[in-house]
């Protein structure tokens, strides 16, 4: 039986697409890079004529939410709240649901999810996958989980019908990798949020231009242990390091963290942070930190740069592709190195760059940003169209 619609059949590109989206957790207000994205891709495919849906989890979703958010229909599907085992139960069953609705795309986010690319294609869907980043180079991931990982990186990249990457070091390594075409569509920014930052950085005890402000989930790859203990060699009067972020569940790690913030003075977790108080401590910050072991491309930092921050980062290929004005780089996990950088961070002043500012901007803007998914998922019709056109003629 053929399953593709009429539109699909024909490959037509317009705008008016019906896409799924499916791979997140949720949003509004939920943490996480992935997170971000997709609100921000999801949003701005509305604007450009696109029927948008988003799967959330049922964890992160209140049970009596509005069906549709700035235009997005929002649709609650049941998962479990387990590490590993909750992204694979509800993306099986989003995949599942997307066969029943058949939208003209199914946009997959991120390798776990695209574990199940191969269901998606065999139930008559055309599948898209972005690749956000390798996670099973993780250290929180077992053998059992990184294999999982690299599995679904396999199937995402090899099965789609159209691959994206948010690095080019990213994209570049699979196309290697897997001998296929990956397009490099970055994550995206919206403009700072003006505001005066003393009210906010009053609540938490904070000086302007006296704290380093790290923004990042409370995770093993974000490396916020590294960033206590090297702002505990530095000893600087009157500087803080406020690390802002939460863990999505309770684990040794966390804790880790917590028993570490509370053992350094002057270390400060204010959990997670939106809105006007994020962009308040952006704004007053000495300087943002990010130590991560490893990144698809962080949106912490781009905005960070976005707010004219000073920025001390990993040395790492995602870090470095955003080619950040008078970054100061260290070698991952060398703790005494990042204790160095944060000493010569508080002895510099803050960039007022405001052409770096506008650059950043204009790289990461989301609506361009939408136009080029909207490319991919034209390609991807394009192709199906074609094939299902050559079955058509052998029959």
């Amino acid at each position: 039986m053929n399953m593709l619609s009429s539109r699909q059949m024909i490959g037509d590109a317009r705008p008016g697409l019906r896409v799924t989206m499916l791979g997140l957790r949720g949003f509004p207000n939920v943490q996480g890079g992935v997170e971000r994205h997709v609100e921000n891709l999801a949003r701005e495919l509305v604007r450009l004529g696109c029927s948008v849906e988003v799967i959330m989890r049922s964890p992160y979703v209140v049970r009596n939410a509005e069906p549709h958010w700035q235009g997005i229909r929002i649709s609650r599907l049941w998962s479990p709240r387990a590490k590993g085992i909750e992204p694979f139960v509800h993306t099986f069953l989003g995949v599942l649901r997307a066969a029943w609705m058949r939208p003209d795309i199914l946009h997959i986010h991120g390798i776990g999810p695209a574990f199940f690319t191969p269901l998606g294609r065999m139930l008559g869907l055309n599948v898209v996958v972005t690749h956000h980043m390798a996670n099973y180079e993780n250290e929180k991931w077992n053998g059992a989980g990184k294999m999982i990982l690299r599995f679904g990186e396999w199937m995402g990249m090899r099965l789609s019908h159209g691959r994206i990457a948010v690095s080019q070091s990213l994209a570049e390594r699979m196309s290697k990798a897997h001998g296929v075409n990956v397009r490099t569509i970055p994550n995206g920014i919206d403009p700072p949020l003006r505001v005066a930052p003393d009210p906010v950085l009053q609540t938490f005890g904070l000086t302007r231009g006296r704290y380093f402000l790290v923004v990042a989930r409370i995770d093993e790859q974000k490396r916020q242990l590294d960033a206590i203990a090297a702002f505990a060699q530095l000893k600087q009067s009157g500087w803080k390091l406020i690390l802002v972020g939460g863990a999505d569940y309770k684990s040794d790690y966390a804790r880790e963290v917590e028993a570490a913030a509370r053992a350094v003075p002057g270390v400060i977790m204010p959990g997670v942070q939106t809105g006007k108080e994020l962009a308040a401590l952006y704004t007053g910050a000495g300087a943002f930190v990010l130590p991560s072991s490893h990144e698809g491309q962080p949106i912490a930092v781009l905005e960070a740069l976005s707010y004219g921050c000073a920025v001390v980062l990993s040395d790492i290929a995602p870090h470095r592709e955003i080619n950040a004005d008078g970054a100061r780089y260290f070698t991952p996990g060398d703790i005494d190195a990042l204790a160095v950088q944060l000493g010569m961070a508080s002895k510099g002043e803050r960039p007022s760059d405001d052409a770096e500012q506008a650059r950043i901007l204009s790289a990461h803007n989301w609506t361009r940003i939408a136009e080029s998914t909207l490319e991919v998922y034209r390609a991807a019709l394009r192709k199906t169209g074609l094939r299902a056109r050559t079955m058509e003629a052998l029959r």
